[in-house]
């Protein structure tokens, strides 16, 4: 992981989460020591601590017990007291009682009490003032989770300085259940107090910001929102949007790949009996896991004779979950009375095809045990992400093993070559067992490779990058509108600025990439933001596309690139061009507005005398065969020559026209493009690709959009990575991930990228 601490701009990072990531442990002589948790959110942030270090607030566990600051590895821990008091009210009460069961679809019901709400408030308003009290100034405060949703605005409220972020790591409810709270507008009112408020999945933040629409005096501009300024405080903006948590895949890859763990998977497989197939669920003990629906399901196989019970171990791990709480332990009652029923009706003496371990493991040992498994079930009725799935993944390097998955889970948006469930649906979940069961090796070696991809490219570091870069932007942002005099979140007369159109997933995709900390926004020319017009000469760009770019160009965090098989003579003569931007003409041969020393593959610097004399040769001889062909146009560029039949009156003859001019191409060793109405004759081999990866190489690492509408912009569509964006304007067959129908469109989504960066709305022309 590296780049890190660019993220927080040097600034101290201060974690706040309910509990601390450490545990006590208490040695045989009676010795305490701390020693670090294996719970999920660590898991997750593990790395990210230990390439910065962090100032981490939170409860150590224990009740009516003060315990003085430390120190473990490169945290310093800050722990907040909680009485039995504050316990049972604040976190097995409002937190446990009534958020968690509302916020996961009301699997349970909530329960609604005053005394739990009031207490809520206090031990927020006490994790809010610990973290004042401790921070240094200017630090990044990023909280944690639905136990802590008012400590933002708190925070806000004592220490307006710090960059505030918060992180809900469980599912937001849809308006239709969050309206059930009582207290719904202190919450929304508080997490409002952050800056960038993070969730799992796009319906989750969509829902957040219809409901702070609803109950406050804010709009949403796509994923931000804009609060009006008060009597007391400045207007501002929150970003409030998606940013799905991931692992550290890297490590789990490593520790799977050690001797002595596949040595402990085929241990595991030996103490079970050596089974045909070996099933695996890993939980803890909660009513939302679906643990009942998924040993029904297993239950009924059984039974019906599906599967045969000397052949087949399912493992059932849970690891224990408030057990001070009544619907919990009547969970492991039901869960445990299931367990001896079924292998006293299925199992033998020597064989129990249900292995229930009810405890925790370290890292070592649930990564054997994902290696040791065939199947891996994660079968939530709603989970926020379920990080179980993406470590069964990251381990298996072998592209062996089937993961079975809720529908309902986060993590199913991006493992999308799982076999996806409805948990509730018995019969549909036998039916994946049965399919994974018995699915063939090839089939699961495509499907993991695909997993595997989604789970690499989305890590732990760019979940980190995602929300990290995104709270320092906006901090970037707010002191550059400070320092010019400008309102944060001034947008000017939204209400009376007609909208052009944005494909809904073009949209989508924008909210995305429009908060990363460094953006490069690259874009073709003719047919792009400028119409097609009979004579190139005459080609103009959009005004609103103009417009866009250049605010985007003033914009911090981004750069604008154009790029164009126009050489950069004929481009000027459009009156194209603005402060602050790359232009590459000629397919990427030349450039200009940025530094090209040490660039290669052809791009920037001067033709050679060989190169010249080649293409003087060709261009001659195009004036001879075609020059006097009425609509055909011969365009000279430094490194190339074009051959132009957009004004050809029979477009067959055109075509005709160019297939000749290609002969005599290729006859001289050039490099040929093909275009609309176009082919190009080049003595360099660069393309638009080419040098948008230069480009991109040699600025911070952040996600690129690229639109472009010709054959030529392929090669750029094709350097393209999972978290960039690429459009192409209009039809063809593409690499593009996005497509809009003219350029009147990619103004249009320019003006929403200038829109979602910045809040100000730019017209329609």
């Amino acid at each position: 992981m590296t780049g890190m601490q660019d993220l927080t701009g040097g600034r101290e990072l201060v974690m706040v989460s309910n509990r601390l990531p450490v545990d006590r442990v208490v040695a045989a002589d009676g010795t305490t020591s701390w020693r670090t948790s294996p719970g999920g959110l660590v898991t997750a942030v593990e790395p990210i601590v230990e390439q910065l270090g962090c100032v981490w607030v939170g409860w150590a566990g224990s009740a009516d017990e003060h315990i003085e600051p430390f120190e473990i590895g490169r945290m310093r821990l800050e722990p907040v007291d909680l009485s039995r008091d504050d316990v049972e009210r604040f976190y097995e009460g409002f937190s446990n009682g009534t958020l968690w069961p509302l916020y996961h679809d009301v699997i349970a019901s909530p329960e609604y009490h005053r005394h739990w709400w009031d207490r809520y408030v206090k031990v927020n308003r006490r994790f809010a003032e610990r973290v004042a009290e401790t921070a240094a100034q200017g630090a990044v405060a990023w909280i944690h989770d639905y136990q802590l949703q008012l400590v933002p605005a708190m925070l806000r409220e004592l220490r307006p300085d710090l960059t505030i972020g918060f992180f809900l790591h469980i599912p937001f409810p849809p308006r239709g259940l969050f309206e059930q709270l009582p207290w719904r507008r202190s919450i929304i009112q508080g997490l409002l107090g952050a800056d960038v408020i993070g969730f799992q999945r796009v319906p989750d933040a969509i829902s957040f910001r219809t409901i702070a629409e609803r109950y406050t005096h804010t709009q949403a501009l796509g994923n931000t929102m804009v609060l009006p300024a008060t009597a007391d405080a400045p207007g501002r903006t929150v970003l409030a949007q998606e940013f799905p948590i991931s692992i550290d895949a890297a490590a789990f890859a490593e520790v799977a790949r050690r001797p002595e763990t596949q040595q402990r998977a085929r241990e595991i497989r030996a103490e079970l009996g050596d089974p045909k197939t070996v099933m695996l669920g890993v939980d803890r003990l909660d009513y939302t896991k679906g643990i009942r629906h998924r040993l029904k399901a297993f239950d009924e196989l059984l039974a019906d004779d599906e599967i045969d019970a000397s052949d087949i171990v399912l493992v059932q791990v849970a690891s224990p979950s408030r057990e001070q709480v009544d619907a919990y332990r009547q969970l492991r009652n039901e869960v445990e009375l299931t367990v001896g029923r079924l292998n006293g009706e299925h199992g033998t003496i020597g064989h129990s095809p249900l292995v229930y371990l009810h405890r925790g493991y370290s890292r070592e040992e649930m990564v054997a045990l994902y290696l040791a498994a065939d199947v891996l079930l994660v079968t939530p009725l709603r989970d926020g992400m379920n990080l179980v799935a993406k470590e069964y993944v990251a381990c298996r390097e072998d592209e062996q093993g089937v993961l079975v998955l809720s529908e309902f889970a986060g993590a199913a948006d991006e493992l999308k070559d799982a076999l996806l469930v409805n948990p509730h649906d018995i019969e549909g979940l036998k039916a994946a067992f049965l399919r994974a069961t018995h699915m063939p090796q090839e089939e699961q070696r495509r499907r993991m490779q695909g997993l595997r991809r989604a789970v690499h490219d989305n890590d732990v570091e760019h979940w980190a990058s995602g929300f990290l870069g995104s709270m320092t932007s906006i901090s970037e942002t707010r002191a550059a509108a400070q320092a010019s005099g400008t309102p944060e979140g001034a947008t000017g007369p939204v209400s009376l600025v007609p909208q052009a159109f944005v494909p809904r997933s073009v949209g989508d995709r924008l909210r995305r990439i429009a908060t990363a900390s460094s953006l490069l926004v690259a874009t073709d020319f003719d047919g792009t933001i400028a119409p097609i017009v009979p004579r190139p000469q005459d080609a103009r760009m959009l005004p609103r596309a103009r417009q866009a770019l250049e605010m985007l160009s003033a914009a911090p965090g981004v750069r604008v690139a154009l790029l164009t098989g126009r050489s950069l003579g004929g481009l000027a003569d459009t009156g194209t061009g603005g402060e602050g931007w790359i232009v590459s003409g000629s397919h990427g041969s030349e450039l200009t507005g940025f530094d090209v020393s040490g660039i290669t593959g052809g791009i920037g610097g001067a033709p050679t005398d060989e190169e010249s004399e080649r293409l003087d040769r060709l261009t001659r001889r195009f004036e001879r065969v075609l020059g006097s062909e009425p609509g055909v146009r011969l365009e000279r560029k430094p490194f190339g020559v074009a051959v132009h039949t957009r004004e050809v009156a029979d477009p067959e003859y055109g075509r005709e026209l160019l297939a000749a001019a290609v002969e005599f191409g290729v006859a001289e060793g050039l490099h040929v493009r093909e275009g609309k109405q176009v082919r190009e004759f080049s003595v360099r081999a660069s393309d638009k690709g080419t040098v948008l990866q230069s480009i991109r190489d040699a600025l911070p690492a952040g996600p690129v959009l690229f639109l472009g509408d010709d054959v030529t912009d392929e090669d750029a569509f094709a350097v393209l990575g999972p978290d960039d964006l690429g459009i192409k304007v209009g039809e063809g067959e593409t690499a593009a991930a996005e497509r809009i129908p003219d350029p009147a469109a990619a103004a249009a989504v320019l003006a929403r990228l200038v829109e979602l960066r910045t809040g100000i709305v730019i017209g329609s022309d």
